[in-house]
């Protein structure tokens, strides 16, 4: 077929398409659309599509929550006590850290405000549930926040930022081993906690990193101290009751949080079938960046998670309280449109999200130095580099 016949029969075909299958809002098959294209919406319609009890913040049931994951947890402690079976302790451990990962949430809800309308309320249970699973409260919440301010943004996002090239080119060979190498990069949270990512600088323990204004040092030495008063605890308890029993009963569980939280973390933001545009400059806007989160389906695990998964509306709009995320997310996908990616359907455990978390590690590398619209790269010298 020549080259003149060959382009004649897929205009052909992508009219066919179109006039077949149609799309949201006039737009077209997902092949067709350009996911990086200024949105024919504005973010106050999608606000205006939710329905307004979706915005009320119930500390009484966001509360429950918190009393029925620290029972789930301290069930599961006297339960594996009491057995005390190899057969039990991995089933013990998974289970166990995803509860970990389930407090983790309820403290995030508590730093972005939709865990009750009280600051002083949202600040004492932040602090006691992330300081329990060693995370700086204040420390995190005001990155996070950074996170959702710049979402999408390749200098001023947070969170599992795109490397410029310039940037992945100085890398050593050790960061760039566990940033590339499955499945290192899920244990990478710790790192980040204490160093950042590569190509920025701060610690959020420490009060003078750039991450913080100066009015906020005392809200972190304040997440610091209570996650010190943590780690103490832990030694204690190790003196008393010997290290490898906290190790059993502690350490493995939170090894199993780490997981969760960098593999949902990541698959929120990156791995989808169709490249996502990331931003600078005057092309980025708040709701451009948010578009190009991701809504992931992880089976059993969404409700024990607190509807995590629905993480495109929690982007737009972080002040709706997790219970009430699935419901607006609905009302919100008809203006939305193509630009809503429908995840695909969980088995009961999530194992078809691991082919999209390695592919995007190994494919994923870095994006131009150069552009206000760029796209994930790969370095096909990665992989034969390290392996000589």
């Amino acid at each position: 077929m020549s080259p003149s016949m060959k382009e004649s029969y897929l205009q052909a075909m992508k009219r066919e398409g179109e006039s077949i299958i149609g799309g949201v809002n006039g737009i077209g098959d997902h092949q067709d659309f350009d996911p990086s294209a200024p949105p024919p919406f504005k973010i106050a319609q999608i606000r205006a599509a939710i329905p307004m009890h979706c915005w009320v913040k119930n500390p009484w049931r966001s509360m429950s929550y918190v009393l029925r994951d620290v029972l789930v947890v301290f069930a599961l402690v006297a339960a594996v006590i009491h057995l005390d079976s190899w057969f039990f302790w991995p089933l013990y451990w998974v289970s166990q850290g995803t509860m970990f990962w389930a407090i983790f949430v309820l403290g995030h809800d508590c730093g972005h405000g939709s865990f009750s309308d009280s600051p002083m309320l949202n600040s004492l249970v932040g602090h006691i549930l992330h300081s329990s699973i060693l995370v700086p409260y204040h420390g995190w919440r005001i990155s996070h926040r950074t996170h959702h301010q710049n979402h999408g943004h390749v200098e001023n996002d947070e969170s599992w930022v795109p490397l410029p090239e310039e940037v992945y080119k100085k890398l050593d060979n050790i960061t760039r081993t566990l940033r590339f190498t499955v499945p290192l990069p899920i244990f990478a949270y710790p790192l980040y906690l204490w160093y950042r990512s590569p190509g920025k600088e701060g610690s959020h323990f420490n009060p003078y990193s750039t991450l913080f204004a100066p009015n906020e040092r005392k809200l972190v030495i304040t997440s610091t101290i209570c996650w010190t008063i943590m780690v103490a605890l832990l030694a204690y308890l190790s003196f008393l009751y010997g290290p490898v029993q906290i190790l059993k009963l502690y350490g493995v569980p939170y090894l199993i949080f780490i997981m969760w939280i960098d593999f949902v973390t990541y698959l929120h933001h990156h791995g989808h079938e169709q490249k996502l545009p990331w931003y600078r400059g005057k092309e980025w806007s708040y709701l451009r960046g948010g578009l190009t989160t991701i809504d992931r389906d992880y089976g059993w695990i969404n409700k024990i998670q607190h509807d995590i998964g629905t993480h495109v509306v929690h982007h737009l709009f972080p002040q709706i309280p997790h219970y009430h995320l699935v419901e607006a997310t609905k009302a919100a996908k008809p203006v939305l449109g193509k630009y809503y990616r429908e995840p695909k359907k969980s088995g009961p455990i999530p194992f078809h999200l691991i082919k999209n978390l390695v592919r995007s590690i190994k494919e994923d590398n870095f994006v131009s130095d150069n552009g206000d619209i760029v796209y994930y790269q790969t370095d096909p010298q990665l992989f034969q580099s390290k392996s000589e």
